[in-house]
Order: C-alpha cells, then structure tokens, then sequence
C-alpha cells in the first residue's frame, strides 16, 4: 500500500489553564473557566459546574498499556504538552504518522453542555477561537482549526462565523442538540445555512455538545454520565440530520456539508433505509414533501454529509452502502479513547480490505476536499 497524505479528521487540543482568566473583558473574567485541584484530580469549572476533567488530555495511550487505569481522575501536570504548545503538538502528529490535523477543542466541547447563560458562551467561543488561530498559524500548513459557534442568538453566530472566516478557520461546530423548541429544521436557521455556504465554512455536528436541558439537570454532569448516553451517541446526528434533510435545507444550499464527528458509522445504513423508507411509505404529512427530480433522503445524505470517525470496523465493512466518499478518519488525539501513538497500525488493520483509491479517500483525500485544504 502506498504511503497517502494521512489528515486526521478529528484533532484536539487542551485547552491553556489561563486561556479564558487572560482574554476575557473584565466583565466576565471572574466568571471565565478554571481549574480548582480537589485532592489530586483536576477539574476545570465554570458557573459552579464540573467541566472537564484534566484526564482528557493527559491518558492519550494509556488504553493500550494499562486500560484498567484509565480513570476520570488526574492533575493537570500530566497533561500532554503536545495538547496545548503547537511545537509538540506537530512531534506527536510526526511519531503518529499524522500530516495534518483538523483541530477541535477539549474543555469547549462541555462548555455547550454545561454554560446555560447564552451571552457568556458566547465570549467563551470568541475568547477560543481567537487563540485557536494563533494556535493554528504556527504550522498553517499542517494545522487548521473548526471554531466554535453559539446559535442561542443566531445574529450573533453569525457574526462569529464571519469573524472566523478571516482567522482562517476551516469549519465550524454547533451543538448537536439545539435549546428546545429549536430544531434544525426550523426557518430561524436559513441565514446559518446560507452563510455555512457562502463561507465555505462546513459544519460539524460533534459528540458531546448538547445544549443544557432545564428538565435533566443531570445531563449537566460529566462525572454522572451513564453509559447509555455514551453507548447511544449517534442519536443525536440522526436527529438533526433528518430534520436537516427532510426540511430541504441540502436542496436549497446545494454545496453545504455537514458532519456527523466521533460518532463513527454502522449506524448509518440502517439510518439511510428507514429516511428512504420514511419518506416513500408513511403519509404525506409525516413523509414531508416532496423534491425535485425523484431524489431520495439518502442521495442528500450521500451528496452533503460527512463521517468523522475512528476505528469503526463494521462501518468499514458496509462503506459501500454508507459511501466511500463521506468517510473521514480522525484520531481523536490526545484524549483516552485516541489510537495515537498507534494509529498506523490501527489504519493497517481497519483498512487492510480496501482498495488503493478507498484508503487514499479515507486516510486524508476526503478530507482535503471536504475542508478544501488542497
């Protein structure tokens, strides 16, 4: 097999102890994030809420040398430094084999689920982004960012998506699930779509950044988490892009992508029967109307969304019926559940069915093309 360009589709940092105390106005700097020690585990808070745990960006490894320690507990003086100093960083993406990365957050992935004050997200998501580009344009050529965007206020978002453009940001996140009432399906959401494809910003719908829900205060604590939210992430992206496709936003923004990010893929071909299904079987009312030219839910799928993922080996096995061109590989670097320092041997092994043209796809070409990086 050919050595390809490998860009990982899913890159993270950890965010700087003092990013938010630093950049904040003085009107919300003693609200801003920080990390409080409790009895060696390191938390980061925010509004009095747990929001992440220094664990996510210091056990990159770890399940395949000790996976019975992996632990939400641990200080903030284990974490990577390639996590937050761009030159290590770029070493970590060299011993992995990695050419370039599409960087995520780590702590902001939370901040969606836990900040409930809409305002004050969304200084946090300005506050990150801006670093974010710096921490970017160190090594440009191998490294670009997906801001964060707060659609609480949709005139505010998108001013931000603009402001991101001009950083040079190559996508942007929104929440996974939307404050109630707030369904992507909804006309508020037009000028987001309009201006996702206009900026060629593509949209990521990532793991973890539901929007707080008033009626499960639970939901608001990582530590409290239960393994069936974990076990059943892909939820979440069905919903939204069902509601996405079945209200025509791919038919009126004809070059708008949209991705489905650490959710990885099997579940994707029993999605696409039961949206064709849906939509030619059941009552106009609920089938939704009609599109031009006999295309079906699962040709707009196919045609706008793409698939960040792992090591998913049945979704390999039915890319065919998912669509070669909408996988994207990622290696979740540096949190628990990442195949750094192995990915290599984890792409061998996942993709060793696969054609020469399949594996340039999935290791880096779709992505390129995805996020035009060239």
């Amino acid at each position: 097999m050919q050595r390809h360009k490998v860009i990982s589709s899913d890159d993270h940092i950890y965010e700087p102890l003092d990013l938010w105390t630093t950049r904040l106005d003085k009107k919300f700097r003693d609200r801003a994030p920080r990390v409080i020690p409790e009895e060696g585990d390191d938390w980061w808070y925010c509004e009095g809420i747990k929001i992440q745990t220094a664990a996510a960006g210091a056990q990159a490894g770890l399940r395949f040398e000790d996976p019975d320690s992996l632990s939400f507990k641990d200080t903030v003086e284990n974490i990577r430094l390639g996590a937050y100093i761009p030159e290590e960083h770029i070493k970590d993406m060299d011993a992995d084999g990695i050419d370039m990365g599409l960087v995520y957050p780590t702590v902001g992935l939370q901040l969606y689920q836990r900040i409930q004050d809409s305002e004050l997200l969304t200084v946090l998501f300005r506050a990150y982004n801006d670093w974010l580009a710096e921490f970017c344009d160190t090594f440009p050529d191998r490294l670009r960012g997906i801001a964060m965007i707060n659609l609480d206020d949709i005139p505010s978002g998108l001013k931000e998506m603009e402001h991101c453009a001009t950083l040079g940001h190559r996508g942007i996140m929104i929440t996974i699930q939307p404050l109630s009432g707030m369904s992507y399906d909804r006309p508020e959401y037009e000028p987001v779509w309009a201006a996702a494809q206009d900026l060629a910003l593509p949209i990521s719908l990532h793991v973890t950044t539901n929007r707080p829900d008033p009626d499960d205060p639970g939901a608001l604590l990582l530590d409290a988490a239960k393994p069936s939210f974990f076990v059943n992430l892909d939820h979440w992206p069905r919903v939204c892009l069902t509601d996405m496709i079945f209200s025509g936003v791919f038919e009126r923004y004809p070059k708008l992508q949209v991705g489905s990010v650490e959710m990885e893929l099997s579940w994707v071909p029993h999605f696409l029967d039961r949206m064709d299904y849906n939509y030619t079987q059941r009552a106009r009312e609920i089938a939704g109307a009609r599109f031009k030219e006999d295309i079906m839910p699962s040709d707009f799928f196919h045609r706008h969304v793409f698939l960040s993922f792992q090591e998913d080996q049945m979704g390999i096995r039915d890319r065919e019926v998912i669509g070669v061109d909408s996988l994207l590989w990622g290696s979740d670097y540096p949190h628990q559940e990442s195949t750094f320092p192995k990915s290599q041997e984890f792409l061998g092994d996942l993709l060793a069915d696969c054609t020469e043209e399949e594996w340039a796809k999935i290791v880096g070409g779709n992505a390129a093309r995805v996020y035009q990086l060239g």
